[in-house]
């Protein structure tokens, strides 16, 4: 089980998706997009719209019920990227590459495509071309879309 948590802020998730963006520069233009839903449809759409890449498609993937390691299923794709074919061309985009389980699917299907992601773990960097940011093997993300902002009392409150 993942004993740290790293959060990611809407803004620093904006910025990493600009700088992986920017990074890619060299390889453009694809012919198209592949996020790998669902943590990779956000980064999918700033990337695409920073790379002026109109063609988005998605492969779908299930391999996690929970975020510990006994959570994680074998996986499975269960809705391909059809305009993709094998992935010549074309930009595999995650928002993170953890064990690498998942990558290794995607990287089947789409033999010829560029897999791309903001984060990867150690056990899942082998399986990417590219990424942003390292994180610890460890570490579990919470993403903005896995997490609320709440109201937190002012500390005076809490003296009594």
């Amino acid at each position: 089980m993942a004993t740290n948590y790293a959060t990611v802020t809407w803004d620093q998730l904006h910025r990493d998706a600009r700088t992986l963006s920017s990074a890619l520069m060299a390889r453009a233009p694809f012919k198209g997009i592949v996020a790998v839903t669902r943590g990779g449809l956000i980064p999918a759409a700033i990337i695409a719209r920073e790379l002026d890449c109109r063609l988005v498609e998605s492969i779908s993937v299930i391999s996690y019920s929970g975020e510990s390691a006994e959570d994680q299923k074998e996986p499975r794709v269960v809705k391909a990227p059809v305009a993709a074919g094998d992935g010549e061309g074309f930009l595999i985009i995650d928002d993170l590459v953890d064990s690498g389980e998942t990558a290794k699917i995607v990287r089947d299907v789409l033999p010829k495509a560029h897999f791309a992601c903001l984060y990867a773990k150690p056990n899942g960097k082998p399986h990417t071309d590219q990424y942003v940011m390292e994180v610890a093997q460890d570490t579990w993300v919470l993403f903005p879309w896995d997490t609320a902002p709440l109201f937190v009392p002012p500390l005076a409150r809490n003296l009594g």
